[in-house]
């Protein structure tokens, strides 16, 4: 296999020292440049034209987020991986947007590391499972959010009946749940098909479900 083509950046020179020593213990990469700061960095890249730049986040000069930014400008076609200590959710989402196409921490074996390189310099994205949660995390809270601000225009039983219409539930058994008269139901559901725009209640199913709502079991209920 030719080995993954590399550049490695970091403010360190030890640390940049013992990776590059972990990495040469095999024969799957081969490091061919080095940076102590993203300025340094975009030059190296330039002369090099590595298969995946390793980078850290904190250095002089030029950070690593800016770094990978202006690369993902210049370098479309080079991956950036980011090996460092910063593991918050600014330092995270700040990469990734800058065009980052993975995310290790420093506490990663060398074998992590590797098999992150080349999964990134085949195309894939790779987040060590400590940044994979945070994801995750960010994912499911947005999500959440979306779907409680989504259709300001209805009010809360409106909202209530729409959740229920959403997990497929019947005027019967919406009534029932909410402590209702299915006629008032029939009242509540056509006033949602107006406020929502739509023709019918498979429309404002589809419709509830893209912003997030009738997207899991449990649903609120009660009299009110």
């Amino acid at each position: 296999m030719t080995p993954v083509r590399i550049v490695i950046a970091d403010d360190h020179p030890m640390f940049r020292y013992g990776l590059r020593a972990a990495l040469a213990a095999g024969d799957e990469v081969e490091v061919v440049g080095e940076a102590a700061d993203g300025q340094e960095l975009l030059a190296v890249v330039n002369a090099t034209e590595p298969d995946v730049v390793l980078t850290d986040l904190a250095m002089p000069t030029m950070d690593g987020a800016t770094a990978t930014e202006q690369l993902a400008a210049r370098h479309p076609r080079i991956p950036v991986l980011v090996l460092t200590m910063h593991e918050d959710d600014e330092a995270l989402f700040g990469a990734l947007r800058a065009g980052a196409r993975g995310y290790l921490l420093k506490g990663a074996d060398r074998d992590e590391i590797v098999r992150a390189l080349i999964a990134v310099a085949a195309g894939e994205a790779v987040y060590g499972a400590p940044m994979a949660r945070r994801i995750t995390s960010f994912i499911v809270n947005s999500h959440r959010e979306q779907s409680a601000t989504a259709f300001p225009e209805l009010t809360d039983r409106e909202r209530q009946v729409l959740e229920l219409v959403a997990v497929g539930c019947g005027n019967h058994d919406i009534a029932r749940r909410l402590a209702l008269s299915e006629k008032t139901v029939r009242n509540h559901v056509s006033i949602v098909l107006v406020k929502l725009g739509v023709p019918n209640r498979a429309a404002a199913v589809a419709k509830a479900r893209d912003a997030g709502l009738g997207l899991r079991p449990e649903t609120t209920g009660g009299a009110g």
